[in-house]
């Protein structure tokens, strides 16, 4: 009888398997947002015996991401190292702060979507939703707001709706940027910034510790634990529901039987307890795509970025 490590290994339709250390890239600080669904991926599959070979993680922080993906691509044609990729990716290549985007890359996998919340000092006289409106309308220049990693990020994007909403321009927003929601949560507790807009679950502890207030989340409908009480954008009448996402992708130049067991082992990780557990406690949405229909969504993001940011008055 085979032992279940072996059962949970990709199918013998994959002809290619790493022979030595697999090497994770990703561009947040410990506890950040890429680096929090690599440690929980690694978790899994090692457990599961997905992959038999020893992995590490690699945190190369800056350029909203841009350092991982920096270090990634001197990795062409090597299977053995990976990384996370989020938004950003797309957004820097159209503002013109990279020179490449996805197709510079080999996507393996889509693996799920998040929710953004939009929060306060908990001792803000901003109480709600509608008075954080209302500050966007009136206030915009002492009205510091904190998100991470990137301008143009979905953080950014989300804010220009309600920009575009309120009929006010993007571009006189008074933001801060971090290379973490980490750092941005923690300068929206410290009242450094009047506001934040960071993914949902970077905003737990401070909620749970009292620190911040949760006004409103971009989820299509409402969310449970911490955030069942706290309103959709949508249900206040604004269109705003956007969201996060996280994929894997290798270097350039990886071969179709490389792609496959990448393919077929992040699939078997995500249908396992352990990850869907995981989704659940960090609020996350299980979205998995496989290589082809991760690419297709890559050129669907960038599509969609490239409109979103030129609408919003963040490129020409």
């Amino acid at each position: 009888m085979s032992d279940g490590k072996a059962q949970s290994q990709p199918s013998a339709t994959s002809t290619w398997r790493p022979s030595k250390e697999v090497e994770l890239i990703v561009g947040t600080p410990p506890g950040g947002g890429q680096d929090r669904p690599a440690r929980a991926l690694m978790k899994v599959m090692e457990s599961a015996g997905i992959v038999i070979v020893p992995m590490k993680l690699s945190n190369v922080v800056g350029k909203g991401g841009g350092a991982a993906w920096d270090a990634l691509r001197a990795h062409g044609g090597n299977p053995h190292v990976l990384s996370i990729n989020s938004g950003p990716l797309l957004a820097n290549r159209i503002l013109g702060v990279s020179d490449y985007d996805h197709t510079a890359f080999t996507p393996l996998a889509n693996l799920y979507s998040e929710n953004l919340v939009f929060i306060v000092p908990e001792a803000s006289p901003v109480r709600d939703a509608g008075a954080f409106l209302s500050r966007l309308k009136t206030e915009l220049a002492d009205f510091v707001i904190s998100f991470a990693t990137a301008i143009g990020s979905t953080n950014h994007i989300a804010l220009g709706q309600l920009m575009k909403h309120l009929g006010r321009d993007p571009k006189a927003l008074n933001l801060r940027v971090f290379d973490s929601a980490l750092y941005a949560v923690a300068d929206v507790a410290e009242g450094k910034a009047a506001a934040g807009v960071i993914s949902a679950v970077s905003a737990v502890k401070a909620m749970q510790a009292g620190q911040v207030r949760a006004l409103a989340v971009t989820a299509p409908g409402r969310m449970g634990g911490v955030f069942s009480g706290v309103p959709t954008w949508t249900e206040l009448g604004v269109p705003c529901a956007v969201g996060q996402w996280r994929g894997i992708m290798g270097g350039a130049g990886m071969s179709v039987a490389q792609v496959r067991f990448w393919e077929q082992a992040f699939a078997a990780a995500t249908q396992r307890g352990e990850w869907k557990a995981e989704l659940d406690a960090n609020y996350w949405t299980h979205d998995f795509r496989g290589a082809q229909g991760a690419r297709a969504f890559l050129d669907g993001e960038y599509a969609f970025l490239k409109t979103m940011l030129r609408e919003l008055g963040l490129i020409s």
